[in-house]
């Protein structure tokens, strides 16, 4: 069955010496070594201004490992997406940034929120974990 690998190479010219790092790794199921994460829920959004959007339709099993990637599209600058998990803020990922986290879904309000600053922000979002649990309405 097929694992996910997050591979990263950050590289920086704001010191005197140039900076570059790699790393890549398995992105591992709870508590094994063996086992990589096989399930991923994957989505692409726009979001006007002022707008909330929850990422996240369902609801992994909590304690399981859980993996988010979060990209905002947008060309502008100057548009940002405001991230939070359960009114707790995250940060904000401004025209062309991304972030790769691991992700706490202990229950259905425990969901990723963005809200969307400046403009429609165009958003892709992957969720790599190792089980889910359909929500109720």
């Amino acid at each position: 069955m097929a694992t996910t690998t997050a591979a990263v190479t950050l590289t920086s010219d704001l010191l005197s010496d140039n900076m570059s790092v790699s790393a890549s790794t398995t992105c591992m199921k709870a508590g094994t070594t063996a086992d990589g994460l096989t399930q991923m829920e994957y989505g692409y959004v726009e979001v006007a201004t002022g707008d909330e959007y929850d990422l996240i339709a369902t609801t992994p099993t909590a304690t399981k490992a859980s993996k988010l990637y979060v990209k905002n599209h947008s060309t502008d600058e100057t548009y940002y997406i405001a991230i939070t998990q359960n009114a707790q803020a995250i940060g904000r990922l401004y025209g062309g940034d991304w972030m790769f986290i691991p992700a706490d879904f202990h229950d259905a309000a425990a969901d990723i929120a963005i809200t969307s600053n400046g403009g429609t922000n165009k958003i892709e979002y992957a969720l790599f974990h190792e089980g889910t649990v359909l929500v109720t309405t």
